[in-house]
């Protein structure tokens, strides 16, 4: 059931209809009593804590959050959280959720997977629940490896990743999960970092907020089969290493903010050079809330090309579309119709039913 208008969380957001709570509420408000049951090291206890404190400040009643998961080390996640939940099958999260989400819009509904989980055996249920901008917040946390099956490639793994199921080098192309994610029209889509508890947070929070499926990539480290996969944008090296994108404001790096995304004047991709060099005025303004996703693209594969060592942290697309959801829920309150027009609603229901042919079968 829905909750009554008075007791709903922000009309345009993607709480929209989901009752707030009259209670203070605190991060061991959403912590289960389970044993948390990852690796020493693992990249999912900061996820797992960063989510648990994000969740009290949404201000919802925590009986209306629900966490859907389906199979690897990150789907592991609903046992640890004091909130509705569904470990699911492998792959299948979206989908559940999207069922989910259309039923039940007084639920905030979280999907938690990984690289291997959303993008091999579950791409398919993935890339549709973004097409369809299903009401959900999605966190994909890559760690570019196999965990739970103990180490194989994935399909972010590295070119040339040696693995127990590579031992001569990966010889696949990886997914680049974010233009993975804008290329199905995805309305959200931000990237955050395991260890940045602060821009995680953030992260979180905003996506949480988005009417409309958001997809949240979390680079996560796998201390055991993967370790340091992403110790380059971490420590000393992270000021240099990160563009963290704002909206509104020039695309700046650099523990001084001295270097900028700019466009190459001959070829028009975009590249990183000292401001001083080239003038603010040629820095790149980030703008998440275009309808062309071409920027974002743009962002997304800017480390790809291998020139460029820096990767970008923050929100690169978030647009206002309408929602499946809503959209099957306003078609449903249309065929239904008034009261008064239920005999006839239900007499033409009958004729469906019966059809212009029958056949009595004697025996």
């Amino acid at each position: 059931m829905s909750a009554p208008a008075a007791d709903l969380s922000g009309a345009d957001t993607g709480l929209a209809g989901v009752p707030v709570t009259d209670v203070s509420l605190k991060r061991r408000d959403f912590a289960s009593d389970q044993e948390v049951r990852w690796c020493p090291g693992c990249g999912d206890y900061s996820i797992l804590s960063t989510f648990q404190g994000m969740l009290p400040k949404l201000g919802i009643k925590k009986e209306n959050a629900v966490v859907i998961s389906g199979i690897g080390c990150s789907s592991r996640f609903p046992y640890y959280m004091n909130t509705y939940g569904m470990h699911t099958i492998h792959g299948r999260a979206p989908a559940i959720a999207t069922g989910l989400a259309v039923s039940r819009p007084d639920l905030a509904v979280f999907v938690m997977t990984g690289d291997g989980d959303a993008l091999s055996i579950g791409g398919n249920h993935l890339i549709h629940a973004m097409r369809r901008n299903v009401n959900l917040t999605i966190l994909m946390f890559n760690n570019q490896i196999y965990g739970l099956t103990k180490g194989q490639y994935s399909p972010t793994s590295e070119a040339g990743s040696v693995t127990k199921s590579s031992p001569m080098g990966s010889v696949d192309y990886p997914f680049n999960p974010l233009s993975v994610a804008l290329g199905a029209g995805c309305s959200f889509v931000a990237r955050a970092l395991d260890s940045d508890r602060k821009g995680l947070d953030e992260t979180l929070t905003t996506a949480a907020h988005h009417r409309g499926t958001s997809f949240v990539e979390i680079y996560q480290n796998c201390p055991i089969f993967n370790d340091g996969a992403f110790d380059g944008y971490k420590g000393p090296e992270a000021a240099e290493r990160i563009v963290r994108l704002v909206d509104g404001e020039p695309i700046l790096l650099g523990a001084d903010r001295s270097k900028g995304v700019v466009r190459d004047p001959v070829n028009g991709s975009l590249t990183v050079t000292e401001v001083a060099q080239v003038g603010m005025d040629h820095v790149v303004v980030h703008d998440a809330t275009r309808p062309d996703p071409s920027l974002a693209f743009e962002l997304a594969h800017l480390h790809d090309s291998g020139q460029i060592s820096q990767i970008p942290l923050g929100i690169l697309r978030s647009v206002s579309l309408p929602t499946y959801d809503d959209m099957v829920r306003d078609q449903l309150r249309l065929a239904g119709g008034s009261a008064d027009d239920k005999p006839a609603r239900d007499a033409a229901l009958q004729q469906l039913l019966r059809g212009n042919d029958t056949w009595q079968v004697h025996n």
